[in-house]
């Protein structure tokens, strides 16, 4: 009986022989990959320009910050789409005909160069922009933990600063002043620059400690007492109030100080999570894309 030798499984195919080249097509995923970069690049800047458009510098007027936001993240989603559309798209139609391949390992050999044409533009982009976008998170990340870690710290200082224009409560001048009052207004008395210094970095010191030491109480109270014209019972009992406010006033600051540094991790870990899944759409799309150019490069 004369023996057949089979057929090959596919056209210009040969039996038990594996292919020497690689299959995959550099050449296409490097284009692709540098298409999915410029076009990205371009979007984004026309992002921006629409979103400053959408800005105003005064208070009630343009756009909300959670409009923005949303904007940024819709503007992101519709760039990885339309950049690694059209790069996968390109690559699929750049890429050699396998004139040895199945249907399904031409299918899943574009969908290959799809989703290396999404990796490499990400390496690139990586290496080129992710120290500044990693410095970004990080840094408000850093910044939420120092403003958290400084606590009372951070308080203190805000209580401590005395700046022109600001409020006068948020300062160590403002409760100087309460315990050197005098009773009668109409009471002139010489300013005693000194005493006021002393008060204020008593005062500070007791934020910072959360407490005065006795033989400090007892010096304030004789300091307001002698600087103020009342007796000593009235200035140990305007000492108490004032150290009251001071402490209200700084917890309110570091209350403050911790919703800002959450809000900020909270932010942060918002964008980081959209932006993956935009990554995820980019890289799906870049493979899909492909497949439809390797179908039309084929045909």
């Amino acid at each position: 009986m004369q023996h057949v030798q089979p057929a090959a499984p596919y056209p210009g195919s040969t039996i038990g022989v594996e292919p020497s080249r690689s299959a995959v097509s550099w050449g296409a995923v490097i284009a692709g990959a540098v298409i999915a970069s410029a076009v990205s690049s371009m979007l984004v800047i026309g992002g921006s320009g629409l979103g400053f458009l959408s800005m105003s510098p005064w208070e009630d007027e343009g756009a909300s910050g959670k409009t923005l936001a949303i904007g940024t993240l819709v503007w992101l989603f519709v760039t990885h789409i339309i950049a690694y559309g059209i790069a996968g798209y390109v690559a699929g139609r750049l890429r050699t005909k396998w004139t040895d391949a199945a249907v399904d390992e031409i299918y899943f050999r574009d969908t290959a160069h799809g989703f290396l044409v999404w990796a490499l533009s990400t390496v690139v982009a990586l290496l080129m922009l992710g120290s500044t976008m990693a410095s970004v998170i990080s840094g408000t990340a850093k910044a939420g933990a120092t403003m958290v870690g400084a606590g009372a710290g951070a308080a203190t200082a805000a209580v401590g600063q005395a700046a022109q224009g600001s409020d006068d409560k948020l300062s160590l001048d403002y409760f100087t002043d309460a315990l050197m009052r005098p009773n009668d207004p109409a009471t002139s008395l010489s300013p005693q620059t000194d005493a006021r210094d002393q008060a204020s970095r008593n005062l500070g010191r007791s934020l910072v400690k959360g407490e005065v030491s006795q033989a400090d109480q007892d010096y304030l109270v004789k300091l307001v007492a002698r600087e103020s014209g009342v007796d000593e019972a009235t200035a140990r009992q305007r000492l108490t109030q004032v150290q009251e406010q001071a402490k209200q006033t700084a917890e309110q600051a570091e209350q403050k100080t911790r919703e800002a540094a959450d809000a900020a991790r909270k932010a942060a870990a918002g964008f980081a999570l959209w932006a993956f899944a935009a990554m995820l759409v980019g890289a799906f799309v870049a493979s899909f894309s492909a497949t439809i150019g390797g179908r039309a490069r084929d045909r």
